[in-house]
């Protein structure tokens, strides 16, 4: 953890500095293109994010892990958080660009209800007095929505929206020039390293949360016996 926590810090600053302050602005976009440096990861952190609680959600039904129904318990809120910031930071940068700061096309509806998938679970999960009961249920949510995260991905190519399609995970190359990539690739790092620090920082405390409960309730029993 002490590592992870210093790489994701120390990434994290340098793609900020490098965003702000060393990049250039875009001739079209001015600015409002640093607003990239934060929105683009969160998007792709929303997605993989919820890419990985469908991976969980599988190992949780399948084998009944109960380190995977931790994770996806703790998960959840984290992806919440970063797909509630990928559309702030969205209509931030749709204002001055659009026009507006909300439009209900496919690729900024699709990612409102991955927003409220992760809400969802989140919810879901403890909902229960029996935590296994509520990892279930929330699993089987998560299966269900994780149909939404390839229509996330491909929105902007199935149908005509307003967002502008991908200019990054291209197969011919990068629509961006590497004054603007290569800060953004930096970023996407460090908010990644930072985002896995957080998850595992909360999964290592609700580890620790129900060995605790588990000595007190063995603890209570001896008692009661005695």
């Amino acid at each position: 953890m002490p590592w992870l926590w210093a790489a994701a810090i120390l990434v994290t600053g340098i793609g900020a500095v490098w965003a702000l302050f060393l990049s250039p602005a875009d001739w079209q976009q001015g600015e409002t293109v640093r607003i990239m440096h934060v929105h683009v990861p969160m998007a792709w952190l929303a997605m993989g994010g919820y890419t990985g609680l469908g991976i969980l959600s599988i190992m949780s039904l399948i084998w009944r892990h109960p380190l995977a129904d931790l994770t996806a318990r703790e998960l959840s809120p984290v992806g919440a958080a970063v797909t509630a910031l990928c559309l702030a930071t969205g209509s931030l940068w749709g204002k001055p660009m659009w026009g507006t700061w909300w439009v209900w096309d496919a690729r900024l509806t699709s990612v409102l209800v991955l927003f409220f998938l992760w809400l969802g679970h989140a919810a879901l999960v403890r909902a229960f007095d029996d935590m296994e009961r509520g990892a279930r249920a929330g699993a089987i949510l998560a299966l269900v929505g994780l149909v939404n995260v390839p229509i996330v991905k491909f929105s902007v190519d199935w149908w005509n929206t307003l967002h502008q399609p991908a200019s990054v995970t291209r197969i011919d190359a990068p629509g961006m020039h590497v004054d603007l990539l290569y800060p953004l690739l930096v970023n996407a790092l460090g908010f990644t390293l930072l985002f896995a620090a957080v998850v595992l920082a909360r999964t290592r405390s609700a580890v620790m949360e129900r060995r605790v409960r588990a000595l007190q309730t063995a603890r209570a029993r001896r008692a009661e016996a005695a």
